[in-house]
Protein backbone atom coordinates (compact mmCIF):
# COMPACT_ATOMS: atom_id res chain seq x y z
CA UNK A 1 0.00 0.00 0.00
CA UNK A 2 2.87 2.38 0.75
CA UNK A 3 4.27 1.75 -2.74
CA UNK A 4 0.86 2.53 -4.21
CA UNK A 5 0.57 5.92 -2.56
CA UNK A 6 4.19 6.74 -3.35
CA UNK A 7 3.62 6.08 -7.02
CA UNK A 8 0.47 8.15 -6.95
CA UNK A 9 2.32 11.09 -5.45
CA UNK A 10 4.90 10.96 -8.24
CA UNK A 11 2.22 11.09 -10.92
CA UNK A 12 -0.75 12.78 -9.30
CA UNK A 13 -2.05 14.43 -12.42
CA UNK A 14 -2.92 10.99 -13.69
CA UNK A 15 -4.77 10.15 -10.51
CA UNK A 16 -7.78 12.30 -11.43
CA UNK A 17 -10.06 11.39 -14.34
CA UNK A 18 -9.89 13.75 -17.31
CA UNK A 19 -13.49 14.81 -16.82
CA UNK A 20 -13.17 15.56 -13.13
CA UNK A 21 -14.58 19.05 -12.51
CA UNK A 22 -12.02 19.79 -9.82
CA UNK A 23 -9.10 19.03 -12.11
CA UNK A 24 -10.56 21.01 -15.00
CA UNK A 25 -11.30 24.22 -13.06
CA UNK A 26 -8.49 26.77 -13.05
CA UNK A 27 -8.03 28.75 -9.87
CA UNK A 28 -8.83 32.45 -10.44
CA UNK A 29 -6.20 34.98 -9.48
CA UNK A 30 -5.92 35.66 -5.73
CA UNK A 31 -8.50 32.96 -4.92
CA UNK A 32 -7.55 30.42 -2.29
CA UNK A 33 -9.06 26.97 -2.91
CA UNK A 34 -9.35 24.97 0.31
CA UNK A 35 -10.01 21.26 -0.18
CA UNK A 36 -11.95 19.28 2.38
CA UNK A 37 -13.43 15.82 2.68
CA UNK A 38 -17.00 16.48 3.80
CA UNK A 39 -19.54 19.31 3.94
CA UNK A 40 -21.59 20.50 6.93
CA UNK A 41 -25.32 20.34 7.59
CA UNK A 42 -25.55 24.13 7.94
CA UNK A 43 -23.38 27.16 8.80
CA UNK A 44 -25.36 28.70 11.64
CA UNK A 45 -22.98 28.88 14.65
CA UNK A 46 -25.25 27.61 17.45
CA UNK A 47 -27.00 24.97 15.34
CA UNK A 48 -24.10 22.82 14.11
CA UNK A 49 -21.44 20.91 16.01
CA UNK A 50 -19.60 19.89 12.81
CA UNK A 51 -15.93 20.73 12.44
CA UNK A 52 -16.66 21.38 8.76
CA UNK A 53 -19.09 24.12 9.83
CA UNK A 54 -16.55 25.68 12.16
CA UNK A 55 -13.92 25.79 9.41
CA UNK A 56 -15.80 28.48 7.53
CA UNK A 57 -17.68 30.09 10.43
CA UNK A 58 -14.35 31.15 11.96
CA UNK A 59 -13.61 33.00 8.72
CA UNK A 60 -17.09 34.53 8.41
CA UNK A 61 -17.54 35.66 12.00
CA UNK A 62 -15.71 36.64 15.19
CA UNK A 63 -16.02 35.82 18.87
CA UNK A 64 -15.47 38.09 21.85
CA UNK A 65 -12.11 36.46 22.55
CA UNK A 66 -9.68 34.26 20.60
CA UNK A 67 -7.54 31.23 21.49
CA UNK A 68 -3.85 31.45 20.62
CA UNK A 69 -1.88 28.72 18.85
CA UNK A 70 -0.67 27.38 22.22
CA UNK A 71 -4.27 26.35 22.97
CA UNK A 72 -4.04 28.03 26.37
CA UNK A 73 -3.71 31.80 25.95
CA UNK A 74 -6.90 33.87 25.57
CA UNK A 75 -6.49 36.88 23.26
CA UNK A 76 -8.71 39.94 22.68
CA UNK A 77 -10.83 39.91 19.53
CA UNK A 78 -14.18 41.74 19.44
CA UNK A 79 -13.59 42.53 23.11
CA UNK A 80 -10.43 44.59 23.50
CA UNK A 81 -10.34 43.93 27.26
CA UNK A 82 -12.44 42.47 30.07
CA UNK A 83 -12.75 42.18 33.85
CA UNK A 84 -14.11 39.43 36.08
CA UNK A 85 -15.90 40.17 39.34
CA UNK A 86 -14.36 38.80 42.59
CA UNK A 87 -17.13 36.22 42.93
CA UNK A 88 -16.48 34.95 39.39
CA UNK A 89 -20.07 35.55 38.30
CA UNK A 90 -19.86 38.70 36.17
CA UNK A 91 -17.63 39.29 33.14
CA UNK A 92 -17.50 42.82 31.76
CA UNK A 93 -16.38 43.02 28.13
CA UNK A 94 -15.23 46.31 26.58
CA UNK A 95 -15.76 46.13 22.83
CA UNK A 96 -13.83 47.49 19.89
CA UNK A 97 -15.42 50.53 18.24
CA UNK A 98 -14.16 50.01 14.68
CA UNK A 99 -15.91 46.75 13.79
CA UNK A 100 -18.51 46.31 11.05
CA UNK A 101 -20.54 43.45 9.68
CA UNK A 102 -20.06 42.34 6.10
CA UNK A 103 -22.99 44.52 5.01
CA UNK A 104 -21.28 47.59 6.53
CA UNK A 105 -23.46 47.95 9.61
CA UNK A 106 -21.48 48.95 12.76
CA UNK A 107 -21.09 46.30 15.45
CA UNK A 108 -22.32 47.19 18.96
CA UNK A 109 -23.04 45.62 22.33
CA UNK A 110 -26.61 44.89 21.24
CA UNK A 111 -25.23 42.39 18.70
CA UNK A 112 -23.41 40.51 21.44
CA UNK A 113 -26.52 40.40 23.62
CA UNK A 114 -28.65 39.17 20.72
CA UNK A 115 -26.18 36.49 19.59
CA UNK A 116 -25.55 35.03 23.05
CA UNK A 117 -29.25 35.05 23.93
CA UNK A 118 -30.09 33.37 20.63
CA UNK A 119 -27.44 30.73 21.35
CA UNK A 120 -28.90 29.84 24.75
CA UNK A 121 -32.57 30.21 23.78
CA UNK A 122 -34.21 26.73 23.94
CA UNK A 123 -36.06 27.60 20.74
CA UNK A 124 -32.73 27.62 18.88
CA UNK A 125 -32.21 24.01 19.98
CA UNK A 126 -28.46 24.43 20.16
CA UNK A 127 -26.87 21.13 21.20
CA UNK A 128 -24.04 23.07 22.85
CA UNK A 129 -25.85 25.90 24.62
CA UNK A 130 -24.41 24.64 27.92
CA UNK A 131 -21.05 25.98 26.72
CA UNK A 132 -22.33 29.52 27.34
CA UNK A 133 -22.37 28.74 31.06
CA UNK A 134 -25.16 29.17 33.61
CA UNK A 135 -26.27 32.52 32.21
CA UNK A 136 -28.36 34.78 34.40
CA UNK A 137 -28.37 37.76 32.04
CA UNK A 138 -26.32 39.22 29.21
CA UNK A 139 -26.89 42.96 28.96
CA UNK A 140 -25.54 46.02 27.18
CA UNK A 141 -24.38 48.59 29.70
CA UNK A 142 -23.77 50.98 26.81
CA UNK A 143 -23.07 50.70 23.09
CA UNK A 144 -19.62 49.19 23.64
CA UNK A 145 -19.83 47.47 27.04
CA UNK A 146 -21.38 44.06 27.73
CA UNK A 147 -22.04 42.56 31.14
CA UNK A 148 -22.19 38.77 31.09
CA UNK A 149 -23.69 37.67 34.41
CA UNK A 150 -23.77 34.05 35.57
CA UNK A 151 -25.85 32.34 38.22
CA UNK A 152 -22.70 30.65 39.51
CA UNK A 153 -19.00 30.62 38.60
CA UNK A 154 -18.01 28.93 35.34
CA UNK A 155 -14.24 28.82 35.24
CA UNK A 156 -14.02 27.83 31.57
CA UNK A 157 -16.23 30.61 30.20
CA UNK A 158 -13.50 32.46 28.32
CA UNK A 159 -12.32 29.22 26.67
CA UNK A 160 -15.89 28.41 25.64
CA UNK A 161 -16.34 31.90 24.19
CA UNK A 162 -13.46 31.26 21.77
CA UNK A 163 -15.47 28.49 20.06
CA UNK A 164 -17.44 29.23 16.91
CA UNK A 165 -20.77 28.56 18.66
CA UNK A 166 -20.25 31.93 20.40
CA UNK A 167 -19.85 33.81 17.10
CA UNK A 168 -21.55 37.18 16.87
CA UNK A 169 -24.06 37.39 14.02
CA UNK A 170 -26.29 40.06 12.51
CA UNK A 171 -29.81 40.07 13.92
CA UNK A 172 -31.36 41.55 10.77
CA UNK A 173 -30.00 38.72 8.60
CA UNK A 174 -31.11 36.04 11.05
CA UNK A 175 -34.64 37.42 11.21
CA UNK A 176 -34.83 37.81 7.45
CA UNK A 177 -33.57 34.29 6.65
CA UNK A 178 -34.98 32.43 9.67
CA UNK A 179 -34.05 28.74 9.57
CA UNK A 180 -32.18 29.43 6.34
CA UNK A 181 -29.57 31.58 8.08
CA UNK A 182 -26.32 29.74 7.45
CA UNK A 183 -27.95 27.93 4.54
CA UNK A 184 -28.90 30.70 2.11
CA UNK A 185 -26.82 33.50 3.59
CA UNK A 186 -24.69 34.72 6.49
CA UNK A 187 -23.71 38.13 7.86
CA UNK A 188 -20.89 38.30 10.39
CA UNK A 189 -17.89 40.44 11.30
CA UNK A 190 -15.23 37.97 10.13
CA UNK A 191 -12.44 38.51 7.59
CA UNK A 192 -14.48 36.88 4.81
CA UNK A 193 -18.10 37.25 3.72
CA UNK A 194 -20.63 34.74 2.40
CA UNK A 195 -21.10 34.60 -1.37
CA UNK A 196 -22.79 31.24 -2.03
CA UNK A 197 -23.10 27.64 -0.89
CA UNK A 198 -23.72 24.65 -3.14
CA UNK A 199 -24.08 21.67 -0.77
CA UNK A 200 -21.60 18.85 -1.34
CA UNK A 201 -19.76 21.05 -3.84
CA UNK A 202 -18.38 24.34 -2.52
CA UNK A 203 -18.88 27.35 -0.26
CA UNK A 204 -17.53 30.65 -1.62
CA UNK A 205 -16.37 33.59 0.50
CA UNK A 206 -15.02 37.02 -0.44
CA UNK A 207 -12.75 39.36 1.46
CA UNK A 208 -14.40 41.65 4.03
CA UNK A 209 -13.10 45.04 2.82
CA UNK A 210 -13.27 46.74 6.22
CA UNK A 211 -11.70 43.97 8.30
CA UNK A 212 -8.64 45.06 10.30
CA UNK A 213 -9.29 43.70 13.80
CA UNK A 214 -7.62 40.30 13.72
CA UNK A 215 -6.52 38.99 17.15
CA UNK A 216 -3.35 40.82 18.21
CA UNK A 217 -0.29 38.70 18.92
CA UNK A 218 -1.47 35.78 16.80
CA UNK A 219 -1.04 36.98 13.22
CA UNK A 220 1.36 39.33 11.48
CA UNK A 221 -1.56 40.83 9.57
CA UNK A 222 -4.78 42.17 11.13
CA UNK A 223 -6.54 41.94 7.73
CA UNK A 224 -7.06 39.12 5.19
CA UNK A 225 -4.51 38.90 2.36
CA UNK A 226 -6.62 36.94 -0.14
CA UNK A 227 -9.55 38.29 -2.17
CA UNK A 228 -11.64 35.12 -2.27
CA UNK A 229 -11.75 31.71 -0.54
CA UNK A 230 -13.47 28.68 -2.06
CA UNK A 231 -14.10 25.78 0.31
CA UNK A 232 -14.39 22.87 -2.11
CA UNK A 233 -15.57 19.34 -1.33
CA UNK A 234 -13.25 16.61 -2.62
CA UNK A 235 -14.24 13.34 -0.92
CA UNK A 236 -11.47 11.24 -2.49
CA UNK A 237 -8.00 11.61 -0.99
CA UNK A 238 -6.31 10.99 -4.35
CA UNK A 239 -8.30 13.86 -5.84
CA UNK A 240 -7.20 16.23 -3.08
CA UNK A 241 -3.54 15.26 -3.48
CA UNK A 242 -3.72 15.55 -7.26
CA UNK A 243 -5.31 19.00 -6.99
CA UNK A 244 -2.48 20.23 -4.75
CA UNK A 245 0.16 18.96 -7.18
CA UNK A 246 -1.51 20.22 -10.35
CA UNK A 247 -2.48 23.69 -9.10
CA UNK A 248 -6.22 23.06 -8.85
CA UNK A 249 -6.23 23.27 -5.07
CA UNK A 250 -4.18 25.26 -2.59
CA UNK A 251 -4.49 23.85 0.91
CA UNK A 252 -6.05 20.97 2.85
CA UNK A 253 -6.00 19.57 6.36
CA UNK A 254 -7.59 16.38 5.06
CA UNK A 255 -4.31 14.70 4.23
CA UNK A 256 -4.48 10.89 3.97
CA UNK A 257 -2.26 9.64 6.79
CA UNK A 258 -0.39 7.27 4.52
CA UNK A 259 0.78 10.25 2.44
CA UNK A 260 2.17 12.50 5.20
CA UNK A 261 5.77 11.29 5.12
CA UNK A 262 5.88 11.40 1.33
CA UNK A 263 4.42 14.92 1.22
CA UNK A 264 7.08 16.12 3.66
CA UNK A 265 9.64 15.14 1.03
CA UNK A 266 7.74 16.65 -1.91
CA UNK A 267 9.47 19.90 -3.04
CA UNK A 268 6.38 21.85 -4.10
CA UNK A 269 4.30 21.02 -0.99
CA UNK A 270 4.58 22.75 2.39
CA UNK A 271 3.51 20.91 5.53
CA UNK A 272 2.44 22.53 8.81
CA UNK A 273 1.82 20.57 12.02
CA UNK A 274 0.09 21.64 15.23
CA UNK A 275 1.61 19.91 18.24
CA UNK A 276 -0.96 21.30 20.71
CA UNK A 277 -3.84 19.30 19.29
CA UNK A 278 -6.54 17.36 21.14
CA UNK A 279 -8.70 15.48 18.65
CA UNK A 280 -9.84 11.94 19.49
CA UNK A 281 -11.81 9.19 17.74
CA UNK A 282 -14.15 6.93 19.71
CA UNK A 283 -17.13 4.60 19.53
CA UNK A 284 -19.98 5.46 21.89
CA UNK A 285 -22.65 3.01 23.04
CA UNK A 286 -26.30 3.85 23.66
CA UNK A 287 -26.42 2.36 27.11
CA UNK A 288 -30.22 1.95 27.06
CA UNK A 289 -30.38 -0.11 23.84
CA UNK A 290 -30.47 -3.94 23.70
CA UNK A 291 -27.11 -5.76 23.68
CA UNK A 292 -24.95 -2.68 24.32
CA UNK A 293 -26.94 -1.97 27.48
CA UNK A 294 -25.07 -4.93 29.00
CA UNK A 295 -21.89 -3.70 30.77
CA UNK A 296 -20.27 -7.08 30.04
CA UNK A 297 -20.74 -6.58 26.30
CA UNK A 298 -19.24 -3.09 26.42
CA UNK A 299 -16.27 -4.35 28.43
CA UNK A 300 -15.74 -7.29 26.07
CA UNK A 301 -15.79 -4.97 23.06
CA UNK A 302 -13.08 -2.84 24.66
CA UNK A 303 -10.99 -5.97 25.29
CA UNK A 304 -11.52 -7.49 21.85
CA UNK A 305 -10.31 -4.61 19.66
CA UNK A 306 -6.64 -4.53 18.74
CA UNK A 307 -6.19 -0.77 18.84
CA UNK A 308 -2.49 -0.86 17.96
CA UNK A 309 -3.00 -2.78 14.73
CA UNK A 310 -6.14 -0.84 13.83
CA UNK A 311 -4.51 2.57 14.27
CA UNK A 312 -1.38 1.58 12.33
CA UNK A 313 -3.49 0.32 9.42
CA UNK A 314 -5.72 3.41 9.38
CA UNK A 315 -3.44 6.35 10.23
CA UNK A 316 0.09 5.14 9.34
CA UNK A 317 1.88 6.93 12.14
CA UNK A 318 -0.20 10.13 12.19
CA UNK A 319 -2.26 8.98 15.19
CA UNK A 320 -1.67 6.95 18.32
CA UNK A 321 -3.95 4.33 19.89
CA UNK A 322 -6.29 5.87 22.48
CA UNK A 323 -5.73 3.85 25.64
CA UNK A 324 -7.67 6.40 27.70
CA UNK A 325 -10.63 8.71 27.29
CA UNK A 326 -8.44 11.83 27.14
CA UNK A 327 -5.00 12.84 25.96
CA UNK A 328 -2.56 12.59 28.91
CA UNK A 329 -1.39 16.14 28.16
CA UNK A 330 -4.90 17.51 28.79
CA UNK A 331 -5.48 19.70 31.84
CA UNK A 332 -7.45 17.57 34.30
CA UNK A 333 -6.34 14.18 32.93
CA UNK A 334 -6.78 11.42 35.56
CA UNK A 335 -4.19 8.64 35.41
CA UNK A 336 -6.24 6.29 37.61
CA UNK A 337 -9.17 6.50 35.18
CA UNK A 338 -6.83 5.69 32.31
CA UNK A 339 -5.77 2.47 34.05
CA UNK A 340 -9.43 1.38 34.18
CA UNK A 341 -9.73 1.21 30.37
CA UNK A 342 -9.42 -2.49 29.39
CA UNK A 343 -6.38 -3.56 27.41
CA UNK A 344 -6.36 -5.87 24.39
CA UNK A 345 -7.26 -9.37 25.59
CA UNK A 346 -9.55 -11.32 23.21
CA UNK A 347 -9.47 -14.47 25.33
CA UNK A 348 -10.44 -12.41 28.35
CA UNK A 349 -13.26 -10.84 26.30
CA UNK A 350 -14.63 -14.32 25.54
CA UNK A 351 -14.55 -15.20 29.25
CA UNK A 352 -16.39 -11.99 30.14
CA UNK A 353 -19.16 -12.87 27.68
CA UNK A 354 -19.31 -16.49 28.82
CA UNK A 355 -19.68 -15.45 32.45
CA UNK A 356 -22.41 -12.95 31.52
CA UNK A 357 -24.47 -15.73 29.89
CA UNK A 358 -23.80 -14.93 26.23
CA UNK A 359 -23.58 -18.36 24.53
CA UNK A 360 -22.17 -18.93 21.06
CA UNK A 361 -24.86 -19.49 18.43
CA UNK A 362 -24.73 -21.80 15.42
CA UNK A 363 -23.99 -18.85 13.13
CA UNK A 364 -21.01 -17.70 15.18
CA UNK A 365 -22.95 -14.91 16.93
CA UNK A 366 -23.62 -15.17 20.65
CA UNK A 367 -27.15 -15.30 22.08
CA UNK A 368 -28.61 -14.52 25.51
CA UNK A 369 -32.29 -14.84 26.42
CA UNK A 370 -33.17 -15.03 22.73
CA UNK A 371 -31.26 -11.83 21.90
CA UNK A 372 -28.43 -12.10 19.35
CA UNK A 373 -25.24 -10.19 20.18
CA UNK A 374 -25.72 -7.88 17.22
CA UNK A 375 -25.73 -4.10 17.15
CA UNK A 376 -25.89 -1.28 14.58
CA UNK A 377 -23.27 1.47 14.46
CA UNK A 378 -23.74 4.82 12.70
CA UNK A 379 -21.04 7.23 11.54
CA UNK A 380 -20.12 9.86 8.97
CA UNK A 381 -18.79 8.69 5.63
CA UNK A 382 -15.01 9.20 5.84
CA UNK A 383 -12.09 7.09 4.67
CA UNK A 384 -10.78 6.66 8.22
CA UNK A 385 -14.18 5.57 9.55
CA UNK A 386 -14.54 2.98 6.81
CA UNK A 387 -11.12 1.51 7.55
CA UNK A 388 -11.19 1.32 11.33
CA UNK A 389 -14.81 0.17 11.53
CA UNK A 390 -13.99 -2.78 9.29
CA UNK A 391 -11.11 -3.66 11.62
CA UNK A 392 -13.37 -3.42 14.69
CA UNK A 393 -16.02 -5.48 12.92
CA UNK A 394 -13.52 -8.27 12.25
CA UNK A 395 -12.17 -8.26 15.82
CA UNK A 396 -15.67 -8.45 17.31
CA UNK A 397 -16.70 -11.26 15.01
CA UNK A 398 -13.85 -13.32 16.46
CA UNK A 399 -15.45 -13.20 19.93
CA UNK A 400 -19.01 -13.78 18.69
CA UNK A 401 -20.36 -10.23 18.38
CA UNK A 402 -21.89 -8.97 15.13
CA UNK A 403 -21.47 -5.26 14.38
CA UNK A 404 -23.45 -3.82 11.48
CA UNK A 405 -22.16 -0.58 9.92
CA UNK A 406 -24.12 2.33 8.40
CA UNK A 407 -22.17 5.41 7.28
CA UNK A 408 -23.85 8.62 6.13
CA UNK A 409 -22.91 11.65 4.06
CA UNK A 410 -22.34 14.59 6.40
CA UNK A 411 -25.19 16.64 4.95
CA UNK A 412 -27.67 14.11 6.39
CA UNK A 413 -25.47 12.26 8.85
CA UNK A 414 -25.63 14.81 11.66
CA UNK A 415 -29.41 14.56 11.58
CA UNK A 416 -29.25 10.77 11.71
CA UNK A 417 -26.86 10.94 14.65
CA UNK A 418 -29.45 12.92 16.60
CA UNK A 419 -31.97 10.03 16.40
CA UNK A 420 -32.47 6.86 18.42
CA UNK A 421 -32.19 4.63 15.33
CA UNK A 422 -28.76 3.17 16.17
CA UNK A 423 -27.11 1.25 18.99
CA UNK A 424 -23.62 2.74 18.78
CA UNK A 425 -21.85 5.45 16.82
CA UNK A 426 -18.36 6.55 15.88
CA UNK A 427 -17.18 10.12 15.97
CA UNK A 428 -14.11 12.27 16.36
CA UNK A 429 -14.14 15.32 18.60
CA UNK A 430 -11.98 18.17 19.87
CA UNK A 431 -11.68 19.42 23.43
CA UNK A 432 -9.70 21.98 25.40
CA UNK A 433 -9.62 20.46 28.89
CA UNK A 434 -10.91 17.38 30.66
CA UNK A 435 -13.86 19.35 32.04
CA UNK A 436 -14.64 20.65 28.56
CA UNK A 437 -14.62 17.21 26.94
CA UNK A 438 -16.55 15.36 29.62
CA UNK A 439 -19.13 18.11 30.15
CA UNK A 440 -19.92 17.89 26.45
CA UNK A 441 -20.54 14.17 26.20
CA UNK A 442 -21.51 12.81 29.61
CA UNK A 443 -23.83 15.41 31.15
CA UNK A 444 -27.34 13.95 31.25
CA UNK A 445 -28.77 17.34 30.25
CA UNK A 446 -27.09 16.93 26.85
CA UNK A 447 -29.21 13.96 25.81
CA UNK A 448 -29.99 13.01 23.05
CA UNK A 449 -27.13 14.96 21.49
CA UNK A 450 -24.20 15.36 21.98
CA UNK A 451 -24.74 12.83 24.80
CA UNK A 452 -25.77 10.28 22.19
CA UNK A 453 -25.01 7.47 24.63
CA UNK A 454 -28.05 8.53 26.70
CA UNK A 455 -25.78 8.34 29.76
CA UNK A 456 -27.87 9.42 32.73
CA UNK A 457 -25.99 9.13 36.02
CA UNK A 458 -26.47 11.48 39.00
CA UNK A 459 -22.94 10.84 40.29
CA UNK A 460 -21.45 11.84 36.93
CA UNK A 461 -23.60 14.96 36.79
CA UNK A 462 -22.59 15.95 40.32
CA UNK A 463 -18.89 15.51 39.54
CA UNK A 464 -19.16 17.55 36.36
CA UNK A 465 -21.05 20.32 38.10
CA UNK A 466 -18.42 20.54 40.82
CA UNK A 467 -15.63 20.61 38.23
CA UNK A 468 -17.34 23.42 36.32
CA UNK A 469 -18.04 25.63 39.33
CA UNK A 470 -15.09 24.99 41.63
CA UNK A 471 -12.84 27.96 42.30
CA UNK A 472 -10.08 25.88 43.89
CA UNK A 473 -8.04 24.08 41.15
CA UNK A 474 -7.48 21.08 43.42
CA UNK A 475 -11.21 20.66 43.97
CA UNK A 476 -11.82 20.92 40.25
CA UNK A 477 -9.16 18.32 39.46
CA UNK A 478 -10.58 15.87 42.01
CA UNK A 479 -14.11 16.29 40.65
CA UNK A 480 -13.25 15.82 36.99
CA UNK A 481 -11.07 12.85 37.91
CA UNK A 482 -14.05 11.27 39.66
CA UNK A 483 -16.16 11.72 36.51
CA UNK A 484 -13.49 10.08 34.37
CA UNK A 485 -13.31 7.05 36.66
CA UNK A 486 -17.10 6.56 36.57
CA UNK A 487 -17.18 6.59 32.78
CA UNK A 488 -14.14 4.33 32.40
CA UNK A 489 -15.52 1.77 34.87
CA UNK A 490 -18.73 1.56 32.83
CA UNK A 491 -17.03 1.36 29.42
CA UNK A 492 -19.40 3.92 27.94
CA UNK A 493 -17.00 4.37 25.03
CA UNK A 494 -14.46 2.40 23.09
CA UNK A 495 -11.56 4.88 22.80
CA UNK A 496 -10.07 4.51 19.30
CA UNK A 497 -7.29 6.96 18.38
CA UNK A 498 -5.69 10.33 19.12
CA UNK A 499 -5.16 12.14 15.83
CA UNK A 500 -2.43 14.57 14.80
CA UNK A 501 -3.08 17.71 12.73
CA UNK A 502 -1.19 18.24 9.48
CA UNK A 503 -1.93 20.87 6.83
CA UNK A 504 -0.57 20.60 3.28
CA UNK A 505 -0.35 23.64 1.02
CA UNK A 506 0.71 24.14 -2.59
CA UNK A 507 3.80 26.02 -3.76
CA UNK A 508 2.01 29.32 -4.43
CA UNK A 509 0.64 29.49 -0.87
CA UNK A 510 2.55 31.14 1.96
CA UNK A 511 1.70 31.88 5.57
CA UNK A 512 -0.25 28.70 6.42
CA UNK A 513 0.04 27.77 10.08
CA UNK A 514 -2.02 24.97 11.60
CA UNK A 515 -4.16 26.15 14.51
CA UNK A 516 -6.43 23.35 15.73
CA UNK A 517 -9.25 24.99 17.70
CA UNK A 518 -12.19 22.57 17.57
CA UNK A 519 -10.11 20.68 15.01
CA UNK A 520 -10.07 23.64 12.61
CA UNK A 521 -6.72 24.15 10.89
CA UNK A 522 -6.87 27.58 9.23
CA UNK A 523 -8.87 29.52 11.86
CA UNK A 524 -8.81 33.16 10.62
CA UNK A 525 -6.08 32.50 8.05
CA UNK A 526 -5.03 36.15 8.10
CA UNK A 527 -1.40 35.53 7.11
CA UNK A 528 -2.24 33.31 4.14
CA UNK A 529 -1.19 34.87 0.84
CA UNK A 530 -0.79 33.71 -2.74
CA UNK A 531 2.38 34.39 -4.70
CA UNK A 532 0.74 33.97 -8.08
Amino acid sequence: MRKTIGAALLALAAAVPAGDALAQAANPRNTLVVLREIDADNYDPPRSTARSAGETIYMMSDTLVALDFDMRTIRPLLAERWEVSPDGKTYTFHLRRDVTFCDGRPFTADDVVYSINRWIDPATRSPVRWRAGPVKEVRARDAYTVEYELNEPFGELLYQLTLFFASIVDRNSVERLGQNFGVQGFNGTGPYCWVSWTPRQDLVLQRHPNYRWGPAGMYQNPSPQVDRVVWRIAPESQTRLAALQTGQGDVTQYVPPIAVQQLQRTPNIRMSRQDNYFWDHFMGFKVDKPVVNDPAVRRAINMAVNRDAMVRATWFGTAVPADSYLNPATTGFDAEAARLVPRFDPDGARRVLDEAGWRMGSDGVRVKDGQRASFLVYGLQTQAAQQYLQAIQADLRRIGIEMRIQLWDATVGWGRLATQEFDAFVMSYPYLTATDGFSLYFNSANRPTPNRMNWNDPATDAALREAQTAVDPAVRAAAIGRAQRIIAENNVWLPVAREQLWVASAARVEGVRAHGIYGVALYKGLDIRLTR
